[in-house]
This record gives structure tokens, C-alpha cells and sequence, in this order.
């Protein structure tokens, strides 16, 4: 075990000693200050260049239905690729989002292959998605564009907004933004909770609430406000503000910022939570207990982003608290990677590791060493993508494998499907590129 370094921490030594940071101080204890060497970062961002640009993105690229448009995500990395007969509002909205960024950012091919796709995903949910009697998405659709689900969910409904706003900002073509701003409005409209605050998460496509607890909820809890869903508001209202900078906007992220603070994404991250009741009470029901490791981390960094977003100073403190609470709780140090679940302080409870996790710590760390160099951050970083290139990492796509265990083993080995789409680990990989490897491009 190595001495704590005090010049190496992330955070004031004083801010060890409230109650809400007393587990900083035992994970310095047990992972020590790490070896003060720079983990080869520089190499990783530079293999994850060229893998971007020569697998990753032209396997998604792949997934363009010729035919009728949208995105056809079914593959394995046993079995090959399935037979699509749906297609799921998240996932499709997410590609549209995923593209749009690459190509802003500078990842698209010459013949602009990344735009075409986002564009092509755009008509598809405009054309086959958007209800043209009661407003907002439908959940699902066949492989041609015929609704099967025509349910309200909320959860679907912010990342049209993300992908909408993206378009706009990769492109500065008007549509995409017109059609996110009226779906803020419907959403302002129709599931706010003009008494408690927040929003209400499921319904029916005319816009009545579904009964609590009803099982075609899908996403979370009918009845409940989930972490999950509140969280990606944010993210979206984040990018639609910084788009639109529309008041209404502006207050809609304001509000979900601070109810995530509060309730969701406490200071102390052992007190995280997965659901509230509508007036923000505790959840009993032992099915919302326990806290989201990759969650967590999510939220932190986009804290971040929805802090500069609004011109205010970035709560580093809060981020550090969350970051450091999942290395100290749920991270696994001899190996690498980020556990799934846990609960309070103690140790992870559900030790697999799911690839959208690994990608949100990556981001999240990549965002924590370029706000301050510090040599435990650097060390999980450097494990984390060891271990994701050893064990998560289809060798013959370059995709990472859905679920492995704490070992490596797969358990789950979709490469894309409904709820697998491109948005977390490509959008981590280009923070990460862009960071230690800035020169690249």
C-alpha cells in the first residue's frame, strides 16, 4: 500500500471529514494514492481513434434499414444478427442523436455517411413516430413504420428532445429544433406536476396517466418519479437550452437539475435512490431500494455540463462525491470495471458489468482528470479500458459485449438490440478521444 498524497486528491482534506465524505477517505485507504506513473491514457485514446473510425462507427452504420428507414438493431455476438420485427422510440431516437454528434464533432466519412444516417432517422420518427392527433412519440413501431405501441412514455420522449437538438446544433437546419421545441411544450403541458414538481412518466397516447403499478409502464414504475427518467430530462433539457436558449426551457432544466439534487443524486451518494412517490416521499417497496453505480456517475458529469450550461460554477465537490463513491463502493480495483448495482456504503450487491456502466465512468473520469490530474482517477481509468478491451470487446466487431461478470465472463452477449443502441459508448469514446488525444483529428 502506497502513503496518501495529499497533493493527489481530488478534493480539499477537509471536506473528508463531513459525513457525507467519510468514504473518500476509506477508499483512499484501501485503493492508497495508486502510483503516481501517468497510466498510458495518450495510447488508449489514440487505438480508440482509429477504432472508432474503422469499426465502431462503420458497424452502426451497418444497421441503416434500406428499406423502410430507421435502424435495425438486432445482433449477437454468438448468434449473428436477428430478425428485426420492431422498432423501439429510445433506441432509434438514440442513433439519430449518436450520428448527429459524430458527425459534428468531426467522425463522419467523407461522403458524410454519419448525416445521411442522422437524417434518415429523423424522417422515420417524424414520419412513423410522431402522433399527429395527440402530439409526442409513440413507443413502438414494426419494421415498417406501423405503430404497435402507441403509449406515452417519458423516458422515450427525452431523447427525442436530445436527438432533436443535436441535429440542430450538428446541422443549424431549423426542423429538428421546431419539432423539440413543441414536444417541450406538449411535455410542459401534459406530465408536469404543476403541485409537486417533476414530471409524470407514463400514459396513454392521449396523454391520461397509466393506472400505478401497471405493468406496461415498461420503463420504471407507473405512479412513481424514477432517477432514470428525471436524469435524461435533464440531459435533454441541457442541450435544448443551450440550442434554443429558450426561457421556458431553461426553467424546465433549473427544475430538474435541483430535483435531482435533492432527491435523487443526494451530496451523499449513499443516499441515492431509485424512485419517489409524486410528492417526493420515500419509496418503501424493496424494488426501489439500492442505488446505480452507472447512474450515479451519469449524473455527475451531466451535472457538470448543465452547471456550464447555465453559466453557473460547476459543483466539482458534488461530482467528486459521486465519482469517488462508486470507486470506493462499486468499483472492482484488481480487475477493473464498474459494478452494476449496490446499496448505502456497502459493497456491491450485483457485481456484473453492463457496457452502458463501464461507458458512463469512462466519461465521467475523463471529465475528473481534466478538471484535476489525480493518480487514482488515472489508475481505474487505465483498468477500466484494460479491462474493456480484454473482456467486454467483441474482437471480431469491436462492440462492446452487453453484459459480462465480475470476471469477464460473458453473460450477455447482444451487440445491439432494442435497448443497445450506439449513444453511451460512443459518446464516451469521443469525450475520451477528444481529451487525451486532442491533436488526433
Amino acid at each position: 500500500m502506497h502513503p496518501v498524497n495529499p497533493v493527489h486528491l481530488s478534493l480539499p482534506l477537509t471536506a473528508l471529514c463531513s459525513p457525507a465524505m467519510k468514504w473518500s477517505l476509506a477508499w483512499l485507504l484501501i485503493a492508497g494514492a495508486a502510483r503516481l506513473a501517468a497510466a498510458p491514457l495518450e495510447e488508449h485514446a489514440a487505438a480508440y481513434r482509429d477504432q472508432l473510425t474503422q469499426r465502431i462507427l462503420p458497424y452502426w452504420l451497418a444497421t441503416l434499414d434500406p428499406i423502410h428507414g430507421g435502424f435495425l438493431l438486432s445482433a449477437d455476438a454468438l448468434s449473428g444478427p436477428g430478425n428485426v420485427t420492431e422498432k423501439q422510440l429510445v433506441s432509434q431516437a438514440r442513433m439519430v442523436w449518436t450520428f448527429a454528434h459524430a458527425h459534428r464533432h468531426g467522425w463522419d466519412t467523407p461522403q458524410h455517411a454519419a448525416l445521411a444516417a442522422a437524417w434518415n432517422g429523423y424522417r422515420f420518427l417524424t414520419n412513423h413516430f410522431l402522433d399527429p392527433a395527440h402530439g409526442g412519440y409513440f413507443w413502438k413501431t414494426d419494421r415498417t413504420g406501423h405503430v404497435v405501441d402507441d403509449r406515452k412514455l417519458l423516458y422515450g420522449e427525452a431523447f427525442v428532445l436530445y436527438a432533436f437538438a443535436e441535429l440542430h446544433r450538428a446541422t443549424q437546419a431549423s426542423a429538428p429544433l421546431v419539432e423539440a421545441r413543441k414536444l417541450h411544450q406538449l411535455i410542459q403541458q401534459r406530465a408536469r406536476d404543476a403541485q409537486h414538481r417533476g414530471w409524470s412518466e407514463h400514459f396513454t397516447r392521449d396523454w391520461r396517466p397509466l393506472p400505478d403499478g401497471d405493468p406496461q409502464a415498461v420503463v420504471e414504475i407507473a405512479g412513481l418519479k424514477s432517477a432514470n427518467t428525471h436524469l435524461h430530462l435533464q440531459e435533454a433539457f441541457t442541450e435544448l437550452y443551450d440550442v434554443s436558449h429558450d426561457p421556458e426551457v431553461k426553467r424546465s432544466l433549473i427544475e430538474a437539475l435541483e430535483l435531482n439534487r435533492q432527491y435523487f443524486y443526494p451530496r451523499d451518494p449513499a443516499q441515492s435512490c431509485f424512485h419517489r412517490q409524486p410528492d417526493w416521499r420515500p419509496v418503501t417497496d424493496p424494488r426501489s431500494a439500492g442505488l446505480s453505480y452507472g447512474h450515479n456517475v451519469e449524473f455527475a458529469w451531466l451535472m457538470i455540463r448543465a452547471d456550464q450550461v447555465l453559466g453557473r460554477p460547476p459543483d466539482w465537490p458534488h461530482f467528486y462525491a459521486h465519482v469517488n463513491h462508486a470507486l470506493a463502493h462499486g468499483y472492482d480495483h484488481p480487475r477493473g470495471g464498474l459494478y452494476h448495482r449496490g446499496a448505502g456504503n456497502a459493497p456491491a450487491s450485483d457485481q456484473d458489468k453492463v457496457w452502458w456502466v463501464q461507458a458512463e465512468l469512462l466519461a465521467a473520469l475523463t471529465d475528473a482528470l481534466q478538471q484535476t490530474d489525480n493518480a487514482a482517477h488515472r489508475e481505474a481509468l487505465d483498468r477500466l479500458i484494460h479491462f474493456l478491451d480484454r473482456y467486454q470487446t467483441d474482437p471480431r466487431t469491436g462492440i462492446w459485449l452487453d453484459t459480462v461478470d465480475a470476471a469477464g465472463t460473458p453473460k450477455r452477449t447482444g451487440l445491439a438490440h432494442a435497448w443497445k443502441a450506439n449513444y453511451h459508448d460512443v459518446r464516451a469514446l469521443i469525450k475520451f478521444i477528444q481529451a487525451f488525444a486532442p491533436a488526433s483529428r
